[in-house]
């Protein structure tokens, strides 16, 4: 059995993976049901700030309080919601020091969110084009390529998410006040590259296989092929030679 489909299939089956991933963060405080009611990036005590809940959940839609059963209690949603407590709540007071007078994780936040939607574009792609894969040398290569510009833009949502949730942790531990990272929105973010990133390996390694499988057959037939002439030049040389015998006989 050629390899190429077995390596298109496993490389399928990650980009679908993938995209599951990625569409579970992007929903988090859009939809208020399990199992995305308990995915978010920073989870911090915001207690002395004033009009901010006792413990604030930050997703891309919004900043989340923390309902009784321990689930995402969010309000209504607005796209590309930066992580930035000083705009989020509308005051200083009790605001970390390190946020204020800084636009850095405004711009981190906000551009993550773009950067997803990218993302999750082009592996939604590499998913429909990873069907000519499973048939196709082309569609390997051109799935792979597709892959691999997702995962380009999936590293850097993870760089960006990274840099500015991990650090405002810190900064809200160093101000006295407690805080946690969200550990599914961050397992399925890092995770979700992983699989990109599998994914166009494989995909390459299906192209390429193909590639070889198709040389060793031609390389097969023409041995046959090369055997069968020259058993037909010998014989034919046999032929030749008998006759000339019988006509010097003749003669």
């Amino acid at each position: 059995m050629p390899a190429r489909p077995i390596f298109a299939f496993v490389s399928l089956i990650l980009i679908a993976g993938a995209c599951v991933l990625i569409f579970l963060v992007l929903l988090a405080g859009a939809v208020n049901s399990n199992p995305v009611n308990t995915i978010y990036f920073l989870q911090a005590d915001t207690s002395g700030i004033s009009g901010a809940p006792a413990q604030s959940r930050w997703t891309l839609w919004n900043v989340c309080s923390v309902g009784a059963n321990g689930a995402d209690v969010c309000p209504k949603v607005s796209a590309a919601y930066p992580f930035d407590p000083q705009s989020n709540f509308g005051t200083t007071k009790g605001v970390p020091a390190a946020f204020q007078g800084t636009n850095t994780f405004y711009y981190l936040t906000r551009f993550m969110f773009a950067f997803v939607l990218i993302s999750l574009f082009f592996a939604v792609c590499s998913l429909f084009l990873g069907l000519f894969a499973l048939c196709s040398r082309i569609g390997s290569f051109l799935s792979s390529a597709t892959c691999a510009v997702a995962l380009f833009f999936q590293t850097i949502v993870a760089a960006l998410m990274t840099a500015a949730y991990v650090i405002g942790r810190n900064d809200f531990i160093a101000n006295g006040q407690t805080a946690t990272l969200g550990e599914y929105a961050f397992a399925f973010i890092w995770a979700a590259m992983a699989c990109l990133f599998l994914a166009t390996v494989l995909f390459c390694v299906a192209g390429v296989t193909s590639k070889k499988d198709k040389t060793s057959s031609t390389g097969r037939t023409g041995g046959r092929f090369s055997r069968r002439k020259t058993t037909k030049e010998r014989g034919s040389f046999l032929d030749t030679e008998s006759q000339r015998q019988v006509n010097k006989e003749y003669t």
